[in-house]
């Protein structure tokens, strides 16, 4: 149910999960499953992601979903810059 882990995590009672509407709820979740999915491989390094992948294959996948979204969200919140594009020859010698 959506209740334990707005109960569990935010420390909502069944009360104010109760008098919440349902769209700041969803909101809720989202971000918590958001905030779950960035942290899920805090601590880790991309060696013991490779050593735990060999087991089982599902972990990189997971991982590298984690790694983009902490990426796409430190870009968004202005901690860091984004990624350069790659240009073509042409475009360095027009000089944009």
């Amino acid at each position: 149910m959506v209740y334990i882990p707005l109960m569990k995590h935010l420390g909502m009672s069944l009360e104010e999960i109760k008098s919440t509407p349902r769209y700041e709820l969803d909101g809720l979740m989202y971000g918590l499953n958001t905030y779950d999915t960035i942290h899920a491989y805090d601590g880790y390094s991309p060696k013991d992601i490779g050593h735990m992948a060999k087991d089982k294959p599902e972990i990189r996948s997971a991982y590298n979903r984690s790694v983009n979204l902490r990426k796409k969200y430190e870009r968004l919140a202005g901690y860091s810059k984004p990624e350069k594009q790659n240009q073509s020859l042409s475009d360095v010698l027009k000089g944009n």
